[in-house]
């Protein structure tokens, strides 16, 4: 089977051997009703009400979406709009946490039947791509025809540089992701479920071998260090030798892909009935004094996890939800820890200095390195000059912002940005087109 390119990036990652330490009291906790793709969740609390660690804040919005639940106690103290990583605002819940961590009286496991109880189940559970993507899960398993699923991919590649939170999961949780892989088995009967790990951990191949020969009908890939390995379509490849349509979804080919740490987070809701409300981060970077794994309660800002890991031991120049290949720049550190941050990066003013970039020198190393074949050259020129037919030709849309391109470019052109915005024009286009 041919590999899809990609690039070898710097590993980074000191933290994998750090079981996470469980960060408690907090100051505030911040819920944006924005913490995944779709429609906003809809706020069901009031400033001045009471709530539990597992208490629900915000029912889910429409059809794509996901609630919301309190990983705190305390009071509601206040709904307003908060500024978001991508310039917008959105309206947010923020709870007074009284330092008890005590749990919803009415927290119990579902009551699970059959594939349709399953999911609804799994909605309800608030779980949502925890990898970084974000895609509410139950949206992702409401299959109306479970017969066009053959495979069911458990990612584990984790090829960011830095992150090490999925391998923690892989290490601390695999029982939890064994349930997990039971659950999809009984209700969405796949043939196969494939777990891909990148050889560079060889632990968690370890430990999802034992998953495997724990469980019928498992297998576990190892998959070569090359980034971007965790990206949805490019796992797809090399793992069954599938390539997903232009437009399409997994399942158009018959898979699933589900985010091991999702995969163990549906199986504890099952079991427990404590919904999302927490989540292992991966505090590291240059500027962090202690870097570490750290189980934190969803809504706890930056300013407070980062304190938890010692602080500052330089002044920060840039920090980050996420690697540093696809990563968010965020603007300010009362920002709050959501349901799809797997890592925390604080890197100094020398690693965050910004590059001049240079002309083009068409040396071609981005079309060459690109994961899906794209020439990111041919989209800056279309996007400069307005062509968005041109776009629509070359695919400008496959494009997954993987950053590749502008890793590799000797010009330190911000292709992965230009690239962006052209996915946006030409999508405004055909949609006024329409």
């Amino acid at each position: 089977m041919k590999r899809l390119k990609g690039v070898k990036v710097p590993h980074c990652k000191s933290t994998a051997d750090s079981v996470p330490a469980r960060m408690v009291d907090l100051n505030i906790a911040i819920y944006p009703m924005v913490q995944h793709i779709g429609t906003p969740a809809k706020p069901v609390v009031q400033p001045g009400d009471t709530v539990c660690v597992g208490t629900l804040l915000a029912k889910a919005g429409e059809a794509v979406s996901s609630p919301i639940y309190s990983g705190v106690s305390g009071t509601v103290e206040k709904i307003e709009e908060v500024l978001s990583s991508d310039g917008s605002y959105v309206p947010a819940v923020f709870v007074k946490p009284d330092g008890a961590m005590s749990f919803d009286p009415k927290i119990a496991p579902p009551a699970v039947e059959d594939l349709e109880t399953f999911v609804a189940a799994v909605q309800d559970s608030g779980v949502v791509g925890l990898g970084g993507a974000g895609f509410p899960t139950g949206v992702k398993l409401h299959i109306k025809d479970t017969s066009r699923l053959q495979e069911i991919i458990i990612n584990g590649a984790e090829c960011e540089p830095y992150i090490t939170s999925d391998t923690r999961t892989m290490l601390d949780q695999s029982q939890d992701m064994l349930e997990g892989i039971r659950l999809l088995q009984k209700y969405l009967r796949p043939e196969k479920i494939i777990i891909g790990v990148e050889k560079n951990k060889p632990k968690c191949i370890r430990a999802m071998e034992q998953i495997s020969r724990e469980g019928d009908g498992v297998q576990v890939k190892a998959l070569p260090s090359v980034y971007p390995q965790g990206a949805e379509k490019v796992l797809i490849y090399h793992t069954t030798g599938k390539v997903v349509p232009e437009g399409g979804l997994p399942i158009d080919v018959g898979v699933i892909v589900l985010n091991c740490t999702t995969l163990a987070a549906v199986a504890r809701y099952i079991r427990t009935g404590m919904p999302l409300v927490e989540k292992c981060v991966t505090v590291d970077g240059s500027a962090v004094a202690k870097p570490q794994n750290v189980i934190v309660p969803i809504g706890a800002t930056l300013e407070e996890v980062f304190e938890f890991c010692g602080g500052f031991k330089s002044q920060p120049g840039k920090v980050l939800y996420g690697g540093p290949m696809m990563g968010v720049s965020v603007p300010d550190l009362g920002m709050p820890v959501l349901k799809q941050t797997n890592a925390l990066l604080a890197l100094d003013l020398r690693d965050a200095a910004p590059v001049d970039a240079t002309n083009c020198i068409r040396c071609g190393r981005c079309t060459n390195i690109c994961p899906v074949g794209l020439a990111p050259v041919s989209i800056a020129a279309a996007y400069g000059s307005g062509d968005m037919e041109g776009l629509q030709k070359i695919h400008a849309n496959l494009c997954m912002e993987c950053g590749c391109c502008s890793y590799v470019c000797p010009a330190k052109r911000p292709l992965v940005q230009q690239n962006k915005l052209a996915k946006a024009a030409l999508a405004a286009w055909q949609k006024s087109r329409n």
